[in-house]
């Protein structure tokens, strides 16, 4: 298909579903397909391919929102870099009603904080160096896709020598993330649907774990509602006709299965894997991306020491469970009632990307 509108045109959805009903003509048991990324959920709920699939298949949303993954001791300690005298803290629209244990980004720039929404870490930096007496910080959250544009802009501060520019890494990976969610036997995945921004940058190399070592498929797909359609196709098929598990590619108008070279060496150049915590699946090994020493200068955690209150949940939401894709929005008691786009509880509504804010846009 060459033009976009071809991926949105009804017969070919109409297509898709009759071959789709065809597959599953005699099987009947559940298939539990997950996506892994915040747009595929917005898209799933956009075009209603909940209510038009056969009634077996289970789209379920994962991990896929950077900004309902992080952890309220990300949020905590970035609300305490706010207090800080001369500070600027600069940061994506998203994370601003975030709550976290006892205040938020917004309530903060209410009392008088300095707090920026940015549309890049370059618009950060750019702040920076028209504020020298004061010291900015940017709140790095995000996964694969933002790594390297975070990435540039540290090196980019390095090399010009500006002295009062910082990060606060939250990046995260989402391979290790997905492994945690299979071995999770709550959820019971039988196959993925994969990131296509993530995968613009890391191919398909690193998924290939999940199906050699879990027997679980993956799709790479785009994000229109023939792209979602025609990678559960495949992955149906894979799954009546007892095929051999595997990564495909779909999204090939964006996808290599090598991903982006460049964007992954300055990734590589910059930061260094670690250790992270995500919330509703805790600590993941080797999930996060620290900066590496030789940018130290440039690491907020390396150069600003603040106390953070002991970190509280809400007993209530369950954007936890949401995320891991063992419970949906409509399970949650705040749900409609005490949580909704203007008074967020939980970040997977508040966030563009989030489940919840999905749920409520699209599927009540």
């Amino acid at each position: 298909m060459k033009y976009l509108d071809q991926f949105r045109n009804p017969d070919i959805i109409k297509k898709f579903l009759e071959i789709i009903s065809y597959e599953l003509k005699t099987y009947n048991k559940k298939i539990k397909l997950m996506e892994v990324c915040g747009t595929h959920t917005m898209a799933i709920g956009k075009a209603g391919l909940r209510k038009i699939l056969p009634q077996n298949i289970f789209l379920i949303s994962g991990p896929g929102c950077p900004v309902c993954v992080s952890p309220n001791e990300y949020i905590d300690k970035a609300i305490e870099y706010s207090k800080m005298k001369n500070t600027i803290i600069s940061t994506f629209g998203d994370m601003m009603k975030v709550p976290g244990s006892y205040s938020s980004l917004e309530k903060e720039k209410g009392n008088g904080a300095d707090i920026r929404v940015v549309y890049s870490p370059m618009d950060a930096l750019k702040i920076a160096e028209e504020n020298k007496r004061k010291n900015v910080i940017f709140l790095g959250i995000g996964f694969e896709t933002t790594a390297p544009t975070v990435a540039l802009t540290i090196k980019t501060s390095f090399e010009k020598n500006i002295k009062n520019f910082f990060v606060y890494s939250g990046h995260k990976l989402i391979p290790p993330a997905m492994e945690v969610l299979v071995q999770d036997k709550k959820i019971e995945i039988d196959g993925f649907i994969c990131p296509g921004h993530v995968s613009t940058i890391i191919g398909g190399m690193p998924y290939k774990f999940i199906p050699q070592k879990y027997g679980i498929s993956c799709v790479i797909t785009g994000f229109e509602p023939v792209d979602i359609l025609q990678a559960i196709y495949t992955l149906v098929k894979k799954i009546t006709k007892k095929q051999k598990p595997s990564v495909e590619i779909q999204y090939k108008r964006s996808v290599k299965k090598q991903g982006n070279e460049k964007a992954k060496q300055i990734i590589e150049d910059v930061f260094e894997i670690t250790d992270s915590k995500w919330r509703g699946l805790g600590n993941i090994k080797k999930s996060g991306l620290k900066i590496k020493d030789k940018y130290k200068e440039i690491d907020a955690e390396e150069n600003f020491e603040v106390k953070v209150k002991e970190v509280k949940e809400n007993p209530n939401c369950i954007c936890g469970d949401i995320l891991k894709g063992v419970k949906n929005p409509k399970q949650c008691p705040l749900f409609l009632k005490k949580c909704n786009p203007e008074n967020p509880v939980g970040p997977c509504m508040v966030s563009s990307e989030g489940t919840c804010a999905s749920y409520f846009k699209y599927e009540i």
